[in-house]
């Protein structure tokens, strides 16, 4: 593996603690990720370029490490500190932190190593950072057209980002005047756009349809069933979950189960990972499990399980929208292990972190599939890439949890009111206490099941319920201008890709950036 080297490993690390440690501060002060996986791709190539003797396939490598790191950073930021919200004097150790995002990372990495080539190779999902990701290294490494075309739109893009989060001269977003309480806008992102374009208008279209449903004729029509405009809203994020589990539920059953004999076998072979490190892998996470996290048994098995299961749903959501709700997983996780087990047999902590190891997985698979997305355009060997990220992941672990307690140990509180909002996790430590609409929550997740079957993609329908209409908006309009290029300039088609890519890069790579700014600044 010529792509991978000991210089690839050590940037892989280093980029790898940067970005969580940014990514632990963005999550919790706005309930965001800054999108890395272009901008790691970009600083792998400027570094690499100037070390000398470098390719695209190193490039790739070193980046999948790097955008390991921010997603271990999410999963551990959109769930832990909802243990404090619930209890400001709860005592919570470095260690145990640490072995929850350890967890999560070598599951996700191990899942991908399984689910890599079938949701990659095989599938027709978009992946669309992926396929921006690798157009713009390409574009970068050849010049000429494309790469102006690309880093004109990239410049663009990164420009418009450091005015709206670093000066505060471009609003987020643009409320729609009169349906302020119903949040409808447009969100100021040409991520966003970008992302919409790349996914095109039948992905899109599902997701806005759901969006429209969520966040437009719900409120308006069961406001007063509801009892409130707050009552409707609870309402539709329960139903949108539900949307979510069920049709993670039909995909495994209906498109999983059947292959997941090969899928695993052609993945051993390929990779040759022996039975025997399989099996030491799988006792470590149990012995950990139930020694240090005292999950019980039970608990420890159904997380693993449901951890899994989890990076399924999470890679096929991802594959197709660009967005991985890992907390929404873990939720889903806890509450079934809850069911299970009862509802009082654990105290917090333990819940929270079953939340957390599947928010992680989830994370450090779904996303970082799109970095193996890019790998696939590239030619990269997938095992080089596998290394890169379960290094960066671990590195991602120290240093998220670094981040975090130093956040929480200088601003003291954190969640709503605060500054340190951390909206996911405050919607972790309401679940965390049961369900707030548990009948909107079976009802999606039947319909959600049901429709599945004929082949409505409920896992988009139900992101869509759940996300703000602003997202949604800015990303249709994206896919709409797709369909407007396709039909009238199909000549400009690769053009508008290339932009596209460009759009997407730009935000991702200036909010990284401002966020690392920010998280020095607050030290």
């Amino acid at each position: 593996m010529q792509e991978l080297k000991l210089r690839t490993i050590i940037l892989a690390a280093l980029g790898s603690a940067v970005i969580s440690m940014s990514s632990i501060y963005v999550a919790l002060r706005i309930g965001a990720l800054p999108w890395p996986t272009i901008f790691v791709a970009i600083l792998s190539m400027a570094i690499l370029k100037a070390l000398k003797n470098t390719n695209l396939k190193e490039i790739n490598v070193a980046h999948t490490g790097m955008s390991a790191g921010a997603m271990v950073a999410g999963g551990i930021a959109f769930t832990i500190p909802g243990i404090w919200m619930i209890n400001e004097q709860t005592k919570i150790s470095f260690t145990y932190v640490f072995l929850v995002s350890l967890i999560g990372s070598v599951i996700g990495v191990f899942m991908v190593a399984l689910i890599r080539e079938f949701f990659i190779e095989k599938s027709n999902l978009p992946f669309p950072v992926g396929v921006a990701t690798a157009q713009t290294l390409i574009a970068g490494d050849e010049g000429g057209k494309k790469s102006k075309i690309v880093f004109s739109s990239l410049s663009a893009s990164a420009i418009f980002t450091f005015l709206r989060d670093g000066f505060s001269k471009i609003p987020q977003a643009i409320i729609f005047r009169g349906l302020e309480n119903y949040g409808i806008g447009l969100f100021m992102s040409p991520m966003a756009f970008g992302i919409g374009y790349i996914i095109g208008i039948i992905y899109m279209g599902v997701w806005f349809i759901g969006s429209i449903i969520g966040n437009i004729l719900i409120p308006i029509f069961l406001s007063s069933a509801l009892q409130g405009i707050n009552a409707a809203i609870t309402f539709k994020n329960n139903l949108g979950i539900g949307l979510i589990i069920g049709g993670g539920i039909a995909l495994l059953i209906k498109d999983i189960t059947p292959k997941i004999l090969s899928i695993f076998k052609n993945a051993f072979s390929k990779l040759n990972i022996s039975y025997k490190i399989i099996s030491v892998v799988l006792l470590s996470i149990l012995g950990i499990e139930l020694i240090f996290l005292k999950l019980g048994i039970i608990a420890s098995l159904l997380t693993l399980v449901g951890a899994a299961l989890s990076v399924v749903m999470a890679a096929y959501t991802d594959g197709a929208t660009g967005i991985v709700p890992m907390e929404i997983f873990g939720i889903i996780i806890l509450l079934f292990v809850k069911l299970v087990i009862g509802g009082n047999s654990l105290s917090y902590l333990p819940l929270f972190a079953i939340v957390a190891i599947v928010a992680v997985a989830s994370g450090v698979a779904g996303d970082n599939l799109q970095d193996f997305k890019a790998g696939s355009i590239i030619g990269t060997n997938p095992k080089a890439q596998i290394i890169s990220e379960l290094v960066g992941a671990i590195v991602g672990a120290v240093f998220g949890t670094i981040a975090m307690f130093i956040l929480h140990f200088a601003y003291g509180k954190v969640g709503p009111g605060t500054f340190l909002v951390a909206p996911q996790a405050y919607a972790v430590s309401q679940m965390v206490q049961g369900l707030s609409n548990p009948r909107s929550f079976m009802f999606g997740l039947i319909t959600g099941f049901a429709l599945y079957f004929f082949n409505i993609p409920t896992m988009i329908l139900g992101i869509g319920v759940y996300l703000p209409f602003i997202i949604s908006l800015t990303a249709f309009l994206g896919s709409v201008l797709r369909v407007v290029i396709d039909k009238f300039f199909p000549k400009q088609s690769e053009n508008f890709t290339l932009i596209s890519s460009g759009l997407l890069g730009g935000e991702g790579f200036a909010g990284t950036i401002v966020a690392i700014i920010k998280f020095i600044w607050r030290l």
